[in-house]
């Protein structure tokens, strides 16, 4: 019996015509997963937290309009919380600090645009995919460590000013000083994130584990009567769309030009990797095979992020865990995504005073449980099996991120990546230049590596390949290299399921004097006869 491919879904207004149903479906589930997390990412960013609904709303109903990918979800992310703390803080804190913030904010959105527009995609293939891992991890960690107090309902004044190592050694002053009332929501509401796609009965499982949360944390909130038994600080407030839809952006940021240069990078930086490693990993998921156009994505995100930080927003991007449920939900085209910003537009104009009675500790324990999936054990176990270089670049990102900052973490572990990759016998030269050479015969392609291949030449590499007419017989042989390493194995194994899945066939070849340096089918390898 043959295989019946599924026919592609219609784009364009033709598409919303005929997939209505499904994507608006699907929007309505992927909004309430979005709604709390949202308030939550802007509340840890020192950001008001209406401001996280009005970047999803963006990223929903514009962006959506000129993405690049169908499926993803774009809207503030955990990932960056701990750039926008930094910037606020660096501006000065409060009011000043955010208005200061969305400068850079608003910056970044236009280098992203220019990025879209000078087809710099692929730059996520540049940087070593465990110093990617070990960043996204540190942001775990800190993430935890700074919503441990607010899930506890601690007072504020013992964890402002601290570091995460210091805030990691406070948790057990937050336990001794926390607040009984909101702890018990906190707590609650964590279990049920971590426990609730554990249960045993399937349909329960495709309720949203926030929704529950929301469900229990706000009928236990008027229980125990937290807005006249708690501070203030314990509630979400968010006020009205209308009055605070104005143009919040201040550039006088700039009089600091090296702080304002630093985070304009970190925001299109972190930004576009995180949306970008997001589109390549949705791409996978996406039943219909198709491929997303990672440089109009980014146009799209910068775009966003540009009326974003004029407005008063978070900055945004495609966003993975929400992007995700997006799929398992049956969206069909980007309209899902236009139908998750059209929803919490609705629910923030109609039911705001619904939104206010949302404990902060509840919140906190979604972002708890999304710090803990991004710094899981398995991510260490995982790059652990990979091979121990791959682990000393993972920790030592992660280390330098935690003390410093995320620039300086994934520089750290970049360097150390080519220090690996020196005492493996990686020739200087080849180290930003892909030594290759493309013969071919009728369809039979044949690409000859040498000297190194490497996370830093792989993109001159990956030009070569791209270059390759699809539905060819293409061989690649590293014979005469003397090293290869994890993020080009890595990234070879996603080209060659792609190319296979076009209809062409690939091979590699040449790896008979090489010696694996971890037992790991995509760990490096290198030549035997360099081995001390």
């Amino acid at each position: 019996m043959k295989n019946v491919t599924p026919q592609i879904p219609k784009d364009g207004i033709a598409g919303l015509k005929e997939n209505f149903s499904a994507d608006a479906v699907s929007g309505f589930i992927v909004f309430l997963l979005a709604l709390p997390l949202s308030l939550g990412i802007a509340k840890a960013s020192e950001f008001p937290p209406l401001m996280g609904l009005l970047t999803a709303i963006i990223g929903g109903i514009i962006v959506s309009l000129f993405s690049g990918s169908r499926l993803t979800i774009k809207g503030p992310a955990a990932g960056l919380i701990v750039i926008i703390v930094g910037a606020v803080a660096d501006f000065g804190g409060g009011e000043q600090g955010w208005h200061y913030a969305l400068g850079a904010i608003v910056v970044a959105g236009i280098v992203q645009i220019l990025f879209g527009v000078f087809k710099l995609g692929k730059l996520v293939d540049f940087f070593p995919l465990s110093a990617v891992h070990g960043m996204l991890a540190a942001i775990g960690l800190i993430i935890i460590f700074k919503q441990i107090p607010v899930l506890l309902n601690v007072n504020p004044v013992l964890a402002k000013g601290k570091s995460p190592f210091e805030l990691a050694a406070s948790i057990p002053q937050f336990v001794m000083n926390l607040d009984r009332n909101g702890a018990i929501v906190g707590i609650l509401s964590f279990i049920i994130m971590m426990t609730w796609q554990k249960i045993p009965v399937q349909f329960l499982r495709k309720i949203p584990a926030a929704l529950i949360v929301l469900c229990i944390a706000i009928p236990a909130e008027i229980f125990l009567d937290f807005k006249h038994t708690e501070p203030a600080s314990a509630l979400v407030k968010i006020g009205s769309l209308i009055d605070n839809i104005n143009v919040n952006v201040d550039f006088a940021g700039f009089a600091n030009k090296m702080v304002f240069i630093k985070y304009v990078v970190m925001f299109a930086l972190v930004g576009s990797l995180e949306s970008l490693l997001t589109v390549k990993a949705i791409d996978m998921q996406d039943p219909f095979k198709r491929k997303s156009n990672p440089n109009k994505d980014l146009i799209a995100v910068g775009i966003g992020n540009t009326f974003a930080g004029i407005l008063g927003g978070l900055p945004m991007i495609s966003e993975v865990a929400r992007s995700s449920a997006n799929v398992n939900n049956g969206a069909k085209t980007r309209w899902a995504n236009f139908f998750h910003g059209f929803f919490i537009l609705v629910f923030v104009v109609f039911a705001a005073p619904v939104i206010e009675l949302i404990p902060n500790a509840a919140l906190a324990a979604m972002l708890v449980s999304v710090g803990i999936k991004l710094a899981h054990p398995k991510e260490f176990i995982h790059i652990f099996k990979i091979g121990k270089g791959q682990l000393a670049i993972f920790l030592v990102t992660i280390f330098f991120t935690l003390y410093e900052d995320l620039l300086i973490g994934i520089a750290a572990g970049m360097l150390v990546k080519i220090l690996i990759h020196l005492l493996n016998g990686a020739p200087i030269s080849s180290f930003f230049k892909a030594n290759v050479a493309v013969s071919f015969n009728d369809d039979q392609y044949l690409v000859e590596v040498n000297k190194a291949a490497v996370f830093t030449n792989y993109m001159g590499l990956k030009a070569k390949l791209d270059a390759i007419p699809q539905g060819m017989h293409v061989t690649m042989d590293f014979s005469n290299t003397h090293l290869v390493d994890h993020s080009v194995m890595e990234n070879l194994h996603h080209f060659e399921a792609d190319y296979i899945a076009a209809g062409g066939t690939f091979t590699i070849i040449g790896f008979d004097e090489h010696i694996l340096l971890s037992e790991h089918k995509l760990a490096a390898r290198k030549k035997k006869q360099i081995v001390s």
